[in-house]
């Protein structure tokens, strides 16, 4: 029965995203628990099962078994303003919005973690839940539609775990990652400008036909599908010297996918006359995608019996995303590139606790997430900035079997501007594309943790 929940809740996760305002495409908010501390000592903290993702070795400090249940509601913001737009040859584009309403999208984000106690040495433990995700979209007529209009991409890790508490004050953790990926992405095609150019270069294409660039009248659209099972590590350490003071360290493995999908043309009057001719023809499409590599540092101190104070450092890998390349097995088409080449990047927190009586406790944190997004690659299908945290939470130890955990969180992210060339690579026909981002997030968690 336990086994057939568990599933169940694994193809759950699959349906869910999350907004592209977070650090990159990743998602922190994997535990309630630890949300109420802006995430501040997650890698040493250990409160509960749900520690297990950010430290596997986080397990060798239960006592009981455990299982917890974790649900975060995200209301991200991205509104885009003041925008202006036009195509390689310096005419503006028309039959736009210049403005769009919020692009990023409101999600509930799951988790799921169970542990087993063993013996006082061994524990083991799963963890299912979406480290990755992105959503943003746009209306078909908005002025960066060619650059953009869906973006999403979901994802399912199963994380399974072993810790051994190699001594009272050492405990040491792998474990495996397999982790689905899925993709969406459409945007337009500005069949009006490639036909115009294509009859200075050949003539007239189509006697009669008159191909205005930039109209929304002659705008073919792709919608990009694909998927594909990657696998990684997870390895943990966590040292107490002491009962009550904790320093953790941890490294997830980057995962390589190769998605595999198709490509779905819908195509406009010029669209069809251009696809006689093999391009812009449905075809199957592949796309490398890697999820980088984290390691993170963390410390724990229980000041007293009420208080205790905890910090984090963590740095990711996001070097690694040099470009989206999206490749055709059409011959006739060439490969769709969008130039990324984001930087490494690292979060800093710092939280407290206070516990008032043996079943409560109030937790606060602040943190500073710094984005790997460089402004001269930014583009509307990402369009975060660095952010800050401020966190508020609570836990309430129900009954010895039962606990509780609520946390609030407000980010503020820096106002994000678009400055795309239509001279930068693979954006010959997309055009150019400015504009600002006032951007925030909003994020409610609640956490369920059962001890058996």
């Amino acid at each position: 029965m336990k086994i057939r929940l568990c599933f169940s809740l694994a193809i759950l996760l699959t349906s869910f995203s999350a907004s592209a305002l977070g650090a990159g495409f990743a998602l922190k908010e994997q535990s309630g628990s630890a949300l109420g501390n802006a995430f501040a000592g997650a890698t040493a903290g250990a409160q509960d099962v749900t520690y297990m993702f950010f430290n596997p070795a986080a397990l060798g400090q239960l006592e009981r078994s455990q299982a917890a249940l974790v649900g975060s509601f995200i209301a991200p913001e991205s509104e885009f303003q003041g925008g202006a737009a036009g195509n390689f040859q310096g005419i503006p584009i028309t039959d736009f919005i210049s403005e769009n309403d919020d692009a990023a999208k409101d999600v509930l984000l799951p988790a799921l973690y169970a542990a087993w106690v063993m013996n006082e040495r061994i524990s083991f433990g799963l963890g299912v839940n979406v480290p990755f995700g992105l959503e943003t979209g746009y209306s078909d007529t908005w002025i960066g539609r060619y650059h953009g209009i869906d973006s999403k991409l979901e994802t399912l890790n199963i994380n399974p775990v072993v810790a051994w508490k190699a001594s009272d004050r050492v405990t040491l953790a792998v474990g495996f990652q397999a982790q689905r990926a899925d993709a969406t992405l459409s945007n337009a095609i500005d069949m009006g400008l490639i036909a115009a150019v294509t009859e200075s270069i050949q003539g007239d294409i189509t006697p009669g036909f008159d191909p205005i660039p930039g109209s929304t009248a002659h705008d073919s659209f792709v919608e990009v599908e694909g998927d594909d099972w990657g696998y990684g590590y997870t390895l943990g350490l966590l040292f107490e010297p002491r009962p009550g003071t904790r320093f953790g360290t941890a490294y997830r493995s980057k995962i390589s996918h190769t998605l595999d999908g198709d490509a779905e043309f819908t195509h406009s009057a010029a669209g069809q006359i251009l696809s006689q001719s093999g391009q812009f023809s449905n075809s199957g499409v592949k796309a490398d995608l890697d999820t980088p590599e984290t390691v993170s540092f963390g410390a724990y101190h229980e000041i007293n019996a009420r208080w205790a104070i905890m910090a984090e450092a963590a740095w990711t890998r996001w070097s690694r995303f040099e470009e989206l390349r999206i490749q055709f097995d059409n011959p006739l088409q060439n490969d769709n590139v969008t130039l990324e080449d984001w930087d490494d990047t690292w979060f800093y927190a710092f939280g407290v606790t206070y516990m008032p009586t043996k079943s409560w406790a109030l937790r606060a944190g602040v943190a500073h997430d710094e984005s790997p997004i460089p402004r001269a690659t930014r583009t509307p299908r990402i369009p975060g900035n660095d952010r800050t945290w401020l966190a508020l939470g609570a836990h309430w130890q129900l009954t010895p079997a039962i606990g509780i955990d609520g946390g609030y969180t407000h980010i503020w992210v820096e106002d994000s501007s678009l400055d795309l060339q239509a001279s930068d690579p693979g954006n010959q026909f997309r055009g150019s594309l400015s504009g600002e981002y006032e951007n925030a997030i909003d994020i409610a968690t609640l956490q369920l943790t059962y001890s058996f």
